[in-house]
């Protein structure tokens, strides 16, 4: 069983729910693990992606620009300016993961 408090398997919750298109119950354990990680930029970019999917690209872009604020890995960085301009790219060709 996934440990509840435990950051990384919410993290890896929200993944699977992503693969499988389950996007609002991805979001609720992004939003969970931001009050315990509200400075993991990963969180952000997943979150963004997802709202991608939505297609909301607006709060994509949020999530996306705080993703960048909070300093992330320079290799991170590139995936997330890399998304940010894919915005507006439908989402057929795209895979990445931080």
């Amino acid at each position: 069983a996934l440990d509840a408090r435990n950051p990384l398997a919410k993290y890896e919750k929200a993944s699977v729910l992503l693969s499988d298109d389950r996007f609002q119950e991805a979001l609720q354990e992004l939003e969970a693990l931001k009050e315990v990680a509200p400075r993991e930029a990963s969180v952000f970019f997943l979150m963004g992606r997802i709202y991608k999917k939505l297609n909301l690209p607006d709060q994509a872009m949020v999530n996306f620009s705080v993703a960048l604020d909070l300093k992330p890995a320079s290799s991170d960085v590139n995936l997330i300016k890399s998304a940010i301009e894919k915005l507006h790219v439908p989402d057929d060709s795209e895979d990445e993961d931080l």
